[in-house]
Formats: C-alpha cells, sequence, structure tokens
C-alpha cells in the first residue's frame, strides 16, 4: 500500500526529499506501506499551486462548486469497500464500524455539502448594505488519525464548498486513505490545484502549513497541545484559525431514566473505535438510586466486548493506533485510583491492544475523571440531583459532547445546562448537518453543514 508521491497542482509529484514515513498495521504490529514525508519545500509547492487555483475556483459559481462535489461524492462512494479495508488496516477499526463510520461517515458529510451548495444563495440587505459572502482564501487542513476520511472530508468539502482550495496534511499515522480521496478528485474533474496533498510530520509539514505566509486560514482537530502551538503560529501572521480539539464527555443519567437502555448505549458510546474518539462519552455520571445496577451493568456489558483482529466479524474492539498510545491508555489505567468494575478481557499477544476497563467510584478531580485518555476507559461517578449532575459534568476544561438520559423535559433542562458544543438526549443520533465543535479547550469554531459552511468564508457589507 505504498504511496510514493504527493498530489499538487492536479498531478502526482515528486517528493522534495527521499526520506518515508512507514504506516504500521496496530493489530499486527507489521509495515503496512509508506508514504512521502514532506518537507517546508513540499508545502511551499502545494500552498503556490493552491494560491493559483483559488481566483478561478472562487469566482466559479457556487451551484457549479456543488456539481463539482457531486462528482467527487460518486467518485468517492465507489471507493467505499477500499475505504472501510484501508482504515481497517492502517488504524485497526473493526470492519462492520469502519463500514459504517469510516466509509459511511464521510459519505454522508460529502453528499450534505454538494447538496448545500446546489441550493440557492441569499445576499440579505441590511438598510443600504448588500451581505456578501466570500472564501477565507488558502486553506491549510491538519487532520487526526481517529477517523482519518471523515476529518478530511469534515474540512475539504466545506472549504470547497466555500470556494477555498485546500492544502491538506493526513496524519502520519493514518494518511493511506487520504490518497483514495485524491484519486477520487482526479476522476471527479477536481480542478487542478484545488485540492492538494502532503504527507509528513506534524513538528515539519503542519508547522510549515500553520506558519506559513500563503495560507489564509488553518483548520485543524486533534490534541489541544497541539492546537495550541497551531494556534500561535498562525496568530504571529493574524490567519484565521478553526480548532476541533480535545473532550471528556459526561453523560448524565438521571433519577427515573431507563438505567440499562442508557449504560448499555453509554458504553458503547464511550468504546466506539477502541476509545479513541473526541466526543465519547469517558465520564458516566449515575444518580444514587441507580448507581449499583449501573455499575454492575457496565462491567457486564464490557466484559462481552470481544477484542482482537479488525477483519474477524466477532471483534468489537480493534487495537489502539500506536504503541505510544497503547502504552499511554496502560499508564492511566495502572494509575487508576479507584474500582476496577469490569472482568478481565482476552487480548492478543501482538499488537497494540488494550483490554476494556470500567472504573467505579472514581473521584471527579481524579486524573482519570479530569484527562483525555483516548482509549477503552470510562468512569463512573456518583451525584446526589440534577444541580450536582450539572456541576460534576461541567467539572472539565474540556466542553465537546454529551449526553442525558431522563423524563423529557427533565433532561433537556438538564441539556441547556451543559457547557458543551453538543449533547444527546434519551440516544438522539448524531446529526452531520448539525454544527460540531465545543467550548472552552475542546476548540474554537464549528465543523459540519452550514455552519461549517460559514467558517471558510468571510462576510462583506457593500454599501449602495
Amino acid at each position: 500500500m505504498t504511496r510514493d508521491r504527493f498530489f499538487v497542482g492536479g498531478a502526482w509529484v515528486d517528493p522534495a526529499s527521499s526520506e518515508v514515513i512507514e504506516v504500521i498495521n496496530p493489530a499486527t504490529e507489521e509495515v503496512l506501506g509508506t508514504v512521502p514525508a514532506g518537507t517546508s519545500s513540499d508545502v511551499d509547492a502545494a500552498v503556490a499551486a493552491a494560491r493559483d487555483a483559488f481566483d478561478g475556483w472562487a469566482t466559479t459559481p457556487m451551484a457549479e462548486r456543488g456539481a463539482v462535489l457531486d462528482r467527487l461524492h460518486t467518485a468517492l462512494a465507489a471507493r467505499a469497500d477500499d475505504i472501510a479495508r484501508t482504515v481497517g488496516l492502517e488504524l485497526g477499526t473493526p470492519l462492520k464500524i469502519a463500514q459504517a463510520v469510516q466509509a459511511g461517515l464521510p459519505l454522508a458529510v460529502l453528499r450534505g455539502y454538494a447538496d448545500l451548495a446546489a441550493g440557492p444563495v441569499t445576499e440579505p440587505a441590511i438598510g443600504n448594505s448588500l451581505v456578501v459572502r466570500e472564501p477565507v482564501g488558502v486553506v491549510g487542513a491538519i487532520t487526526p488519525w481517529n477517523y482519518p476520511l471523515h476529518q478530511v472530508v469534515a474540512k475539504v468539502a466545506a472549504a470547497l464548498a466555500a470556494g477555498c482550495t485546500v492544502v491538506l496534511k493526513p496524519s502520519e499515522l493514518t494518511p493511506l486513505v487520504a490518497y483514495l480521496l485524491a484519486d477520487a478528485a482526479v476522476e471527479a474533474g477536481v480542478p487542478d490545484g484545488v485540492l492538494n496533498l502532503v504527507t509528513g510530520t506534524g513538528p515539519v509539514v503542519g508547522a510549515a502549513i500553520a506558519g506559513h505566509p500563503g495560507v489564509d486560514m488553518v483548520s485543524f482537530t486533534g490534541s489541544t497541545a497541539t492546537g495550541r502551538a497551531i494556534a500561535h503560529a498562525a496568530a504571529d501572521r493574524i490567519a484565521k484559525v478553526a480548532l476541533e480539539l480535545g473532550g471528556k464527555s459526561a453523560n448524565v443519567i438521571l433519577e427515573g431514566a431507563d438505567v440499562a437502555k442508557a449504560v448499555k448505549t453509554g458504553v458503547g458510546n464511550a468504546f466506539l473505535n477502541s476509545g479513541q474518539t473526541c466526543t465519547a462519552w469517558t465520564r458516566m455520571l449515575v444518580h444514587r438510586s441507580a448507581y449499583d445496577d449501573a455499575v454492575a451493568l457496565a462491567g457486564q456489558v464490557a466484559g462481552a466486548f470481544t477484542v482482537g483482529d479488525p477483519f474477524d466479524p466477532a471483534t468489537r474492539l480493534g487495537p489502539l493506533v500506536s504503541a505510544a498510545q497503547r502504552d499511554r491508555v496502560l499508564g492511566f489505567i495502572e494509575r487508576a485510583d479507584a474500582k476496577l468494575v469490569s472482568p478481565s478481557v482476552p487480548v492478543p499477544d501482538k499488537g497494540y491492544f488494550v483490554a476494556p476497563a470500567v472504573f467505579a467510584d472514581v473521584d471527579p478531580d481524579s486524573e482519570l475523571a479530569q484527562e483525555e485518555i483516548f482509549g477503552p476507559v470510562l468512569s463512573i461517578i456518583p451525584f446526589d440531583d440534577d444541580d450536582h449532575a450539572v456541576r460534576i459534568a461541567n467539572n472539565s476544561r474540556y466542553g465537546l459532547a454529551g449526553g442525558v438520559w431522563g423524563e423529557p423535559d427533565r433532561a433537556m433542562a438538564v441539556a441547556r445546562r451543559m457547557r458543551t458544543g453538543a449533547v444527546d438526549v434519551n440516544g438522539g443520533r448524531f446529526n452531520p448537518l448539525a454544527p460540531f465543535g465545543g467550548y472552552k479547550q475542546s476548540g474554537v469554531g464549528r465543523e459540519l453543514g452550514s455552519f461549517g459552511l460559514e467558517e471558510f468564508q468571510q462576510v462583506k457589507a457593500i454599501q449602495r
């Protein structure tokens, strides 16, 4: 699965350096393939191509941009099986989940932006002013490894719909699936230079994009620490930044809620993608009246997760992305000062696997309840009443997502008080057209739907 070139200016071009990055299969610890290790010179070439293409793409009518995105969706949908398989290999997502989420979700997002761009463009009048929206310019998109195509499409599709051109740097841990998007762009006839792909490390390629004078906006998804560094680099040249960062989401189970449904759904949410999900409900807050039952059930549910080969239909929990991530998660588990209530689950001897861990009686101020672990680890915390639940839920430097279970009006009231960018009430489904983003250190800006489109636009007032 080796790829040896970059996609720049509508062509496959040789990298400036002969150095490569090995892509490791986390389930086998074997080298899956290699990609080029980009340099600042490669970024310069990609930014120049994006800049050259910008004026033509920006002035293309939005409906025509929508037609290009529609063709891109068709070309990418034809690669759905390859997408799921590639993500299964380079990330370790179980195949069934990879098909539904790692392939299905980005296709849904792309479909949404194609439709949005094809719709009517409104330019409201305010007194003697006409308010228009224009593309922000050249966008540097830096994406993470946990949802490697979805996070790419969430940025690229919105930016292209808005009339921006893009320089994309996918994670060096899971870069291969981004090449499938570039292949689809060629087939769909995306104009030269509108989408450019450069692989490499964050400290080299990511830093070059974030600090590049030719990049008008940086859109980043990843850790809060890296997001802070990118924001500093962009601030030095007053460039726009959108950041989707960490999370430590609370799943609140109120008195009188359907405890069985709330716990089963909550454990599944916390362990989705082996817990490598920024929105994961990693804190389960339960009213004391149902606490003991919830703890027992959560342990049973976790114990039923089969850990192993992502391509085995019985597998529900694949490996973590890397040895470093596995060791980091195991460190949290070993240091935990709480009661482990999940049974021992066998894991393969080879691969970066971690057995699911559920802890009860967790101190809300402890490391376990405060740090984003990014692995299959769940903390259960009791509360006394709704006010207490809200205080615990908001006791976090993050504010990305959450859940509430209970009588609908009461659950809605609690959801409104949670300082977080999204809340699911009684199992409400994820909506790829709704705004996605966080409060506090979970980020700045929003992705998805019309709100995501607006992130890549400037607002102009024309007086007449």
